[in-house]
């Protein structure tokens, strides 16, 4: 319970903290004074040497991630302009083969704005959550969300200009995500509008696809620009509630990042490519207190943690089905 009270702290902006010793497991205080001999770091920092050089990374789950994203939103588009009646509206609220889905956020916006809650949209939400309580809330963000897709190209021409001295990222308070959590949630309840899905990414690049551009496009243009040339991954790390949301409705979730502290060789190449780079603390050395953790609940299971770790430190579990990823 303890940990999980933790974790949730983190995802609300808590900055990340190392663990006193006492708190540390005996497997962990033993496994942290072998890896400090001298024979242990001499072996590490050769490994690390060599990982460098070969360049070590898979790109499995980047690839399976894309697909997922595009194919999912790819059937709300088919669907209505070739009539199959799959898949109607957009990410924000649908019907799938005639079920109701309600993005749990929206929802949560609907229900404050209007004070009630409409029998359609509470079956909805418990569909939907059900279904991210399985798969673990935030891989909605990284597995689904379609702004994550314009996100990650967004990364990768910020990384090459920083790379060439042109901008600097500017890292912002992570806290600012929870304080528009709660402004959002306010304004929903005091003018029974939801003025959040106005500048919802998720709900704006869906009906694009499906319906056709609108100026709300703009919005995306601001955002994009501002993660190119300002702050890496501002809206994601920074400013999202829908995160929040499924991060809460995840964080007990049986499917789950696990990171091995026997295993690990603590060079920081995984936190270099997270999206929420502050779950992945407990890869630094003296910041595991257990041999065997689960990454935190804000962690979106996109999986590229995984792909650059060499050492499989870092690895996808499902509770009971561990070893069938």
């Amino acid at each position: 319970m303890k940990r999980l009270l933790n974790s949730l702290k983190l995802m609300l902006g808590l900055a990340p903290t190392r663990p006193a010793k006492e708190t540390w497991t005996p497997e962990a205080k033993e496994m942290h004074a072998y890896k400090k001999s001298a024979e242990q770091v001499a072996i590490r920092r050769e490994a690390i040497k060599e990982e460098l050089a070969a360049g070590h990374s898979s790109k499995k789950w980047k690839i399976r991630r894309w697909i997922s994203i595009i194919t999912i939103n790819l059937l709300f588009v088919i669907s209505y302009h070739f009539d199959v009646q799959l898949v109607e509206g957009a990410l924000t609220a649908s019907r799938f083969v005639g079920f109701h889905m309600a993005d749990l956020n929206s929802a949560l916006q609907v229900t404050l704005a209007y004070k009630h809650m409409v029998v359609n949209l509470v079956i909805g939400t418990v569909t939907v959550f059900l279904l991210w309580w399985a798969l673990g809330g935030r891989t909605f963000c990284s597995w689904v969300c379609p702004y994550h897709l314009v996100s990650e190209l967004g990364e990768m021409l910020h990384l090459k200009l920083v790379k060439m001295g042109l901008v600097k990222d500017h890292p912002l308070d992570r806290r600012l995500r929870t304080v528009l959590y709660v402004i959002f949630a306010f304004l929903a309840f005091a003018t029974g509008y939801t003025v959040f899905e106005t500048i919802n990414p998720v709900g704006i690049l869906s009906r694009a696809f499906t319906y056709g551009a609108s100026l709300a496009l703009l919005w995306i243009g601001v955002l994009f620009l501002v993660e190119v040339f300002y702050s890496r991954r501002f809206w994601c790390r920074y400013a999202c509630p829908i995160g929040l949301t499924y991060g809460f409705v995840g964080s007990l979730s049986p499917v789950h990042i696990n990171y091995n502290l026997e295993n690990c060789l603590h060079e920081g190449e995984c936190r270099k490519v997270c999206l929420v780079p502050h779950v992945l603390e407990i890869t630094k050395m003296g910041y595991a207190d257990d041999v065997k953790i689960q990454v935190g609940a804000d962690c979106t299971r996109c999986g590229m943690c995984v792909d650059v770790c060499p050492t499989q430190a870092l690895t996808f579990k499902v509770k009971g089905l561990d070893g069938m990823l």
